[in-house]
């Protein structure tokens, strides 16, 4: 068993009872210490953004922006082109689940990098969460965009490959959840683990650099999975299927 986090020896002294209310609703044992350090670390990256949500609202300026607002209106801007790039002018209207995806991600790789605290997303229980709300975003999107036309995509360009294109396009769609689940996992818990060792072995400066590296890896893992996510609602709103 992993070693608790302290932020998770709290939750279990003192709230192990919610803990155990939570596993009884999905048909689990009671557990003398429910809580797991991935579980507590993504109620804390989660408070993380409502707070940086609510200050940045309290602090909105149309006439004097302050370099927090700046900072967060770059992050705007950079996810509003990439979704005009990947999806067309519709893109606005899938924003908020684009830059909602960027943020966790981002914010639960690069958190371990804080003393006594770690990266949620080098469990692949939380990769996969994120990869499954993906499929089911993008899949709803697609329905809503598309109606009950939108499964003939997976039927072929002509009606006799159906029975063929079918279940390739159904194994395809389902690989993108495994895809999406081990590229993020193993990338954040290699660097992780990397990142410790040499903590361990090495001397100042050295270490940094492999912070450096892992911070280098954590942004462009963030990047890249709200990239394909944007790929994939493209391809699901796309009318010319």
């Amino acid at each position: 068993m992993e070693p608790e986090l302290w932020i998770t020896k709290l939750f279990n002294d003192h709230a192990a009872g919610l803990g155990n209310s939570i596993l009884g609703m999905v048909g689990a044992h009671p557990d003398p210490r429910p809580w797991a350090n991935f579980v507590v670390m993504q109620f804390v990256v989660v408070l993380l953004l409502m707070g940086v949500v609510a200050l940045l609202r309290w602090r909105l300026s149309a006439d004097r922006p302050g370099n927090f607002q700046q900072a967060f209106e770059l992050i705007y801007e950079f996810v509003h082109g990439q979704a005009e790039d990947q999806i067309g002018h519709d893109g606005r209207r899938y924003m908020g689940f684009f830059g909602t995806i960027l943020l966790f991600i981002l914010i639960s790789n690069l958190i371990g990098l804080i003393p006594c605290f770690e990266s949620p997303t080098q469990n692949p229980s939380v990769t996969a969460g994120c990869a499954l709300a993906t499929f089911v975003y993008y899949n709803l999107i697609g329905f809503q965009a598309n109606g009950i036309k939108y499964p003939a995509q997976f039927a072929g360009p002509v009606w006799w490959l159906a029975p063929l294109m079918l279940p390739i396009e159904i194994i395809s769609h389902l690989a993108r959840v495994l895809s999406l689940t081990i590229r993020l996992y193993a990338n954040m818990f290699a660097g992780e683990r990397v990142t410790m060792v040499f903590l361990g072995l090495t001397l100042f400066p050295a270490p940094v650099l492999f912070m450096g590296l892992h911070v280098f890896v954590g942004v462009i893992q963030a990047y890249i999975f709200m990239l394909l996510t944007m790929s994939y609602v493209a391809g699901a709103v796309a009318h010319e299927h």
